[in-house]
């Protein structure tokens, strides 16, 4: 469809949301070498850069498959607060590692908080959730699934699984996104939403 790129980030996005996954490549390729520069030059570390890179895209198309995307005319700017939003979580989450030490860890024995009944049934809910979603990764297809474990289960950026499978960074996120967009029908047909908790 090489008329999709004559279409406005408005048009491409509505013809995505309705089941045109070429409309969404165009956008990838539009947009993916301004907003990988962003994302490094904000964070100057090339593999926690792909994985932002990676997340963002994921986050986008997880909103617009759910009809949640508003941003009409701004989609480039929508998409970099997305990865703004990621710096920062990564920025907080490496101070964190950074600042705790055993002194700030409570020991104290009448801190019985983790045992409370509604800390309990979260902790059982949370495992119910995650069996289900491992479930419902039994049930993709095989190239999908593998993306999945070695991304979930293996902790690899894309990067490392687009040289490990021999597959571009496109090709391993759109297998991601699939298998999103797969088991949240799987889900739905089950009565589960696992992505709502």
């Amino acid at each position: 469809m090489d008329n999709l790129r004559n279409r406005t980030d408005e048009q491409l996005v509505t013809l995505y949301a309705i089941g045109v996954n070429e409309a969404f490549n165009t956008l990838l390729e539009r947009y993916k070498d301004r907003l990988y520069s962003y994302i490094y030059y904000t964070i100057r570390n090339t593999d926690i850069a792909n994985d932002i890179f990676q997340e963002t895209f994921v986050k986008a198309i997880v909103t617009i498959q759910q009809g949640r995307y508003k941003e009409s005319g701004k989609f480039y700017a929508w998409l970099t607060r997305i990865a703004h939003n990621l710096i920062i979580d990564q920025f907080r989450l490496t101070k964190n590692e950074n600042t705790i030490s055993s002194d700030e860890v409570n020991l104290s024995p009448f801190d019985l908080n983790h045992l409370t009944e509604s800390s309990r049934e979260n902790k059982i809910i949370d495992e119910q959730n995650f069996s289900d979603i491992c479930h419902l990764i039994d049930f993709l297809p095989e190239n999908q699934r593998e993306i999945v474990h070695m991304r979930i289960y293996q902790d690899l950026s894309f990067k490392e699984i687009a040289a490990l499978k021999g597959i571009s960074i496109n090709t391993a996120l759109g297998r991601m996104r699939y298998a999103i967009l797969n088991m949240r029908r799987m889900a739905n047909k089950q009565q589960l939403d696992p992505y709502t908790n």
